[in-house]
């Protein structure tokens, strides 16, 4: 497992998402399973088995989510005033689609394509970080694709209260 670049914000809402699982969700999965296993016969009884199931999944991401806090790398969500940093929204032009796009820059664990939200681990997340409004990026992408972008505009945020951690 590559280790996860995560603010401190992203540790807190980790942090927060654990000890729920532990104390609350645990507990729900717990005594699900003893009611359903309570309905007798085990064999054809589905809501045995996915009292199971889900005591397992909470178990796995609970072991998911203490791995990324072990192994994690903590960097900053400050950058310069002038250039693009986390939880910068970036307003780029597509050269090649002749269209404005405006982004987020997250890390990789709030990162969310569809809803603007793009990872530090990107092409375009890392051929966007330290630039500045005006500089021609190119987005190297795999297979020796690229594209270029201009950085149109870049809005300083560092709200990301309203992010979620990613769940598989």
């Amino acid at each position: 497992m590559q280790r996860q670049k995560l603010t401190r914000g992203d540790v807190k809402k980790i942090e927060e998402e654990l000890e729920h699982r532990k104390l609350v969700v645990r507990k729900k999965a717990a005594a699900d399973i003893a009611e359903a296993a309570a309905q007798g016969d085990r064999s054809e009884n589905f809501e045995y088995y996915a009292a199971k199931k889900f005591r397992g999944e909470n178990e796995s991401r609970i072991r998911y989510l203490e791995r990324v806090l072990k192994t994690a790398e903590i960097i900053s969500d400050e950058s310069k005033e002038d250039e693009v940093g986390m939880n910068n929204t970036v307003v780029i032009y597509d050269m090649d689609m002749q269209e404005e796009e405006t982004l987020r820059i997250v890390t990789s664990m709030r990162g969310d394509m569809l809803n603007g939200l793009i990872s530090i681990e990107s092409p375009i997340g890392k051929a966007l970080m330290g630039r500045k409004v005006g500089d021609v990026v190119t987005v190297n992408v795999d297979n020796g694709y690229s594209y270029q972008v201009e950085i149109r505009k870049i809005i300083k945020e560092n709200d990301e209260s309203a992010d979620r951690i990613r769940s598989f």
